[in-house]
């Protein structure tokens, strides 16, 4: 019997009775304040009991957005236990369809890569991905975590690849045909996060019909290449549209919210100074917890000399502790940089961002690091790459010539821009004119270059694509 099936449920073998009903012992509920009950498998159940899996408790799930949302403490376990319950369901619909004869194994592995998919994440949500020049996307280091000896155990009963090909699913490499509900434009792990994430925030912007998307799900054939792949049947189209915009508000409001990019960049800028200072290695963040992770920075600067240790000491992490968030001294939103030379270096390129935070600082009269360019991106927010079942046949949504299409589809870059926002931070409150930022705006990287005087060799990358 396959863990989703309903008839699990019922199972005599092994049951008891209990008030005249026949009770399965092999499951385990777990309440939870969005989806209710959340049943577990056996093999779910021995995930969740190892070490690498109960770290997750200890990871919030939207890093430093609690100093700005209180409710915002819920974790990365919480998040897990609801795709992989998500998961469930959908494997559980198809199957009723028809759609998983054949393909139990496939089925078997989404549920689990689905319960999984964040277990190497670093702390801190996404702060440390968009420091890319050290930190490589979390799910690249799954693999290494899914062989340890605790979750290798956990998972023998899938074969002795089943890490190879569970990190295949987590990462989106794989050619199974479930591996869009796994890592996808429309995955599972989006519709959870965007409707645990406001809840927890108690913002009104992710009313998703998460029921109607669910069983809009099918596996399709390409017309392309006849594979088989998880799409859309055209009656979920108006839910998936509730959730791209569900998405873009929750950007605009939470994500990126300024205090919340606030305590964001005072976070990297304390790694920034830990890494280069020589204090921490980027993988040493792997396998932490968030208190974990900050506690390490500070023993390490406690015992440590140099003006890096001292500044961790003295400003950065006091800051963090205490809630002294950088001030808003300059804001240009997305519609003022698209297409402006600087959008691919403002923010981006780290050197030649410093020596311009560094110019700005001597002009307002703060220290050193005094001044923060914040300038998140995540320019696929609103794509997508999905078969629709579509008055009898099948097309792939977003294909430029693809009917059918979606209003936000059409509006794309206007949400995106309305939802960015390029900032310039300060330690005390300043106001920089905008004069200070428009003739930047309009040089190449190359010129910035020249201008700041930072060498190429110097330029290297800086905060990279918000992944969340």
């Amino acid at each position: 019997m396959l863990p989703w099936q309903t008839s699990d449920l019922t199972a005599p073998a092994g049951a008891r009775r209990l008030a005249g009903r026949s009770m399965p012992l092999d499951f385990d509920l777990v309440r939870d304040p969005l989806w209710n009950t959340i049943r577990l498998d056996p093999l779910a159940r021995r995930i969740l009991d190892t070490p690498t899996f109960q770290r997750l408790r200890y990871v919030r799930q939207l890093g430093w957005a609690f100093l700005v949302y209180p409710g915002a403490t819920h974790t990365r376990f919480d998040h897990a236990l609801g795709v992989y319950h998500l998961a469930r369901r959908v494997l559980g619909l198809l199957r009723e369809r028809g759609m998983l004869a054949g393909r139990e194994e496939a089925g078997r592995d989404a549920l689990y890569a689905a319960l999984l998919h964040d277990v190497a994440h670093y702390p801190f949500s996404h702060a440390l991905e968009e420091l890319d020049a050290w930190f490589p996307p979390h799910e690249s280091v799954a693999e290494a975590l899914l062989r340890r000896r605790d979750l290798a155990d956990a998972l023998a009963d899938l074969g002795a690849d089943a890490p190879a090909r569970l990190a295949a699913l987590v990462t989106g490499r794989s050619d199974s045909p479930l591996q869009n509900l796994v890592a996808s434009g429309l995955d599972l792990d989006k519709i959870e996060y965007l409707v645990r994430d406001a809840r927890a925030c108690g913002v009104p912007y992710a009313a998703v019909d998460v029921d109607r998307l669910l069983h809009a799900f099918v596996v399709l054939p390409d017309p392309a290449t006849g594979r088989a792949e998880v799409g859309l049947h055209e009656k979920g189209l108006a839910a998936l549209e509730s959730l791209l915009f569900a998405k873009v508000q929750m950007f605009r409001n939470v994500y990126w919210h300024h205090a919340v990019r606030a305590a964001t960049v005072l976070f990297q800028r304390t790694v920034e100074e830990a890494v280069i200072a020589g204090l921490v290695r980027p993988e040493d963040a792997i396998g932490q917890t968030d208190e974990g992770w900050l506690h390490t920075i500070e023993v390490r600067a406690a015992t440590a000399g140099g003006e890096a240790a001292a500044r961790l000491r003295a400003r950065w992490l006091p800051a963090l502790r205490h809630r002294r968030l950088p001030k808003r001294a300059l804001e240009v939103p997305g519609w003022g940089l698209r297409g402006r030379p600087a959008e691919t270096w403002l923010g981006r390129e780290r050197a030649v961002t410093r020596a311009l935070e560094e110019r700005w600082a001597r002009e307002l009269a703060l220290p050193p690091g005094g001044v923060i360019v914040d300038a998140p991106v995540k320019p696929r927010m609103l794509e997508l790459d999905l078969l629709v079942e579509w008055r009898g046949r099948v097309v792939r949504l977003g294909a430029a010539e693809a009917e059918p299409t979606l209003a936000v589809l059409r509006v794309a870059d206007e949400l995106y821009d309305a939802a960015r926002c390029l900032r310039v931070f300060t330690v005390e409150r300043r106001r920089l004119p905008e004069d200070a930022l428009r003739p930047w705006l309009e040089l190449s990287l190359e010129e910035a270059r020249d201008r700041l005087e930072v060498a190429p060799t110097e330029a290297a990358r800086g905060p990279a694509e918000d992944r969340s």
